[in-house]
Formats: C-alpha cells, sequence, structure tokens
C-alpha cells in the first residue's frame, strides 16, 4: 500500500461502493461514508446490463450478482392490449455484447458489492455537509461536528448531492413529465414461467407498464405515468391507484399489482440534470448519479456508476503522486463526459417517446415499433450495452 493514496468518497449506492472497491484494487485507502444509519434493503429492481455485468466481473461481484438476479433472455415490447409490436433479440445481443443483462433486487446488489468491502472501511451515519480544499489534500466536515482529510473526495451522493451543490450551486433537477409506481410481488403465471426468464413491456397513451422475473417467482413491475409534478396518493391507496389506472391493459398488468403488499409498492417523480461542463475541480469529483443523473428508460443508471469507478480507479493508479491526483481526476472526468451525457441525452429522448399521448403518436409509434426488425432496434443500443471500460 503506497502512502498518500487515500480517499473520502461520500455515499454508500452502487457508485459509491463501486469506487471503494475499485480504489482498494488500484491501492488506495479508501473511507466511504453513507449518511443513512443502516444498509437497509430498500429500492426494487434494476436492470443490469452488458456492459454493467463486465464491469462488475472486474470488481469481483459478477459472480455473486448472477447467483442473485435473473437473466434477461426473453423480453417483448406489446401496446397496452396485449398485440406484439417487438420482440426482443436478447439472446443475439447477449453473443454480440459478450454478456446477459441481469435484473436484481437493488438491495441484493448491493449486498453483493458490500461483501467486497472491508468493515473498517464503512462508516454508517455520517452525512457529510462540507468539505476544504487545502494545499495537498481534502477535509470533509460532516453533520455531528467530525470531520475527515484524504487526498481526494469522490462525491458519489445522488442526485441531491451535497458535493456537487458546493462544486456548482444548487442547480435545477428536469421533471421528466412522469412519475414511477414500483412494486415486486410474488406471482406466476404459466405465459411467463420462470424457467424463459421472460418479461414485457406494454406500452399506451401516457403510461407504460414492465413486467419481469427478478428470482424464483418473484417478479419485479413497474409504470411510469404522465402526472403533474408533485402529485401525491396515500401509501394506503396506492394499489387502488395504479389497479384503476392500468383497468382495461393486457394481463397480467391488473393481476401483478394486485399480488402485491401495499407497503411494497413505491412511487416517486422522475428527474435528471444538466449535463455539467466538468464534474469536478482540484482534488474533488463527482461519480455516478451525483455528476450525470439519468432516466431509467436504458437501464443505465448504475451500469455508468460502475463504469465511472473503474476509470476513476484507473486514473488515479497512473497517478505517481499527490500533485498528479488533480490531473488524474480531470482525465477521468475527460474519459467518461461524453459517453455519459450522450446516453443522459438519449435516455430523455426515450422517455419522451414512450410517453406520448397524442392518439395518432401513438400509432405511429406502434407502426413503426413492428416494420423495424428486433435485431436492428437492439443493434442501436450496442454503443452502450458492449461497451467495456
Amino acid at each position: 500500500m503506497q502512502m498518500g493514496r487515500r480517499a473520502i468518497i461520500a455515499g454508500a449506492g452502487v457508485s459509491g461502493l463501486a469506487a471503494a472497491i475499485a480504489l482498494k484494487q488500484a491501492g488506495w485507502q479508501v473511507m466511504l461514508y453513507e449518511q443513512a444509519k443502516e444498509q437497509k434493503a430498500i429500492g426494487a429492481g434494476i436492470v443490469l446490463a452488458a456492459n454493467a455485468m463486465k464491469a462488475l466481473d472486474k470488481l469481483g461481484a459478477g459472480a455473486r450478482v448472477r447467483e442473485l438476479g435473473s437473466p434477461v433472455r426473453e423480453a417483448k415490447i406489446r401496446d397496452w392490449r396485449g398485440n406484439v409490436l417487438v420482440e426482443m433479440a436478447f439472446e443475439q445481443q447477449a453473443k454480440r455484447c459478450g454478456a446477459d443483462s441481469y435484473l436484481i433486487h437493488r438491495a441484493d446488489l448491493q449486498q453483493a458489492m458490500l461483501a467486497k468491502v472491508a468493515a473498517h472501511d464503512l462508516v454508517l451515519d455520517k452525512k457529510l455537509v462540507s468539505f476544504a480544499q487545502e494545499k495537498g489534500g481534502v477535509q470533509a466536515a460532516f453533520a455531528d461536528g467530525t470531520t475527515a482529510e484524504a487526498d481526494v473526495l469522490i462525491g458519489a451522493d445522488g442526485i441531491h448531492s451535497c458535493v456537487r451543490k458546493q462544486l456548482f450551486g444548487e442547480g435545477k433537477m428536469r421533471y421528466s413529465g412522469y412519475t414511477a409506481i414500483r412494486g415486486i410481488a410474488r406471482y406466476e403465471d404459466q405465459r411467463y414461467p420462470v424457467e424463459t426468464h421472460g418479461g414485457f413491456e406494454a406500452w399506451g397513451r401516457g403510461a407504460r407498464f414492465g413486467f419481469s422475473h427478478i428470482d424464483g417467482n418473484r417478479i419485479f413491475w413497474f409504470a411510469a405515468v404522465n402526472a403533474p409534478e408533485g402529485e401525491q396518493d396515500s401509501p394506503i391507496a396506492r394499489k387502488l391507484a395504479a389497479m384503476r389506472r392500468f383497468e382495461g391493459w393486457y394481463e397480467p398488468v391488473q393481476a401483478v399489482i394486485a399480488a402485491t403488499p401495499e407497503e411494497a409498492i413505491l412511487r416517486h417523480d422522475i428527474y435528471d440534470r444538466r449535463p455539467l461542463k466538468q464534474w469536478g475541480a482540484g482534488l474533488v469529483t463527482l461519480i455516478g448519479d451525483a455528476a450525470h443523473p439519468m432516466l431509467p428508460n436504458l437501464g443505465q443508471g448504475a451500469g455508468q456508476g460502475l463504469e465511472d469507478a473503474l476509470v476513476l480507479a484507473r486514473c488515479l493508479a497512473k497517478a505517481g503522486g499527490a500533485a498528479d491526483f488533480s490531473t488524474a481526476l480531470r482525465e477521468y472526468e475527460g474519459l467518461r463526459k461524453k459517453r455519459v451525457h450522450a446516453i443522459v441525452r438519449s435516455s430523455r429522448l426515450i422517455g419522451y417517446v414512450t410517453q406520448w399521448e397524442n392518439p395518432l403518436a401513438v400509432a405511429f409509434r406502434s407502426l413503426l415499433l413492428k416494420t423495424i426488425p428486433a435485431d436492428v432496434q437492439s443493434r442501436r443500443l450496442d454503443w452502450i450495452i458492449g461497451h467495456e471500460v
């Protein structure tokens, strides 16, 4: 272990854990600070495309993720009545891109990654509130009045990042125009047996619904529904509201919602931010959603955070000493920004199209999906999914 190579990482989500693992592999000492008081099993399902799985293999967590998750082998896009618009060519895509895509519960992904982080490297109930750069280092200050010092500070503290705010100001989040409703249920349907690892998305007017296996007979489902920003429904009415919104849709849409415990249904508005011209300054940088929050339409939020971590660690591993750390951080940002910002823009565009409400636009969308061969459609994403850092 080289002395003078210490990193503070703010945030122990997927990106923060990945950065901790990658930097330890590169010979750095890391301290990972998380504001939550405990690591709870929060969240729902998460897609890990081939690029994310290859990154997880490099971090040593890929095998465990494959044990806990479910490979994506079969999926169709349907209209709201159930008519097939396109059958996704996942098997051919996996062969081209070098790995299967997986669906896993976010909590299981985090547990697989936590197993690669030493217990003494993670401190819970530590909310970062500010930082100061001094000659040759960074000092982080926490809400409990304590401080910590290191050679670099990595903000992995999500879309509401404190590190980002101090670097670049509050900024404004961009509302997508739709809200997400998600749940996990134990549910079986003979049309979607566990063995086929199958699922579907159904697209309607101003709404869509996704259905996928995450393991055994557990189904992760999500809905994206056009809604005014900030609109709320009470937790006890969330299931009823979802079932009413999807009344008459292709089954098993209502059936899987009905099978979901009320308390397991989550709802939140979906946001991203405009891409930043720079992600850091001096000995501080950002990673994952702190740097580039994106809409979930390409399933790349976690994947891009994993890629960030590997590139960041490689750049810092090459740094000869303290004088080079700032240069290494700018190199990392330069290597990542073009790709990630393109994905942010693409994800927003896809969300715009999939949430169309106009009947003529929806009819055109359906015709287009049925006309373009599935293989051609999947190849359009090879630049994202087939990438390997």
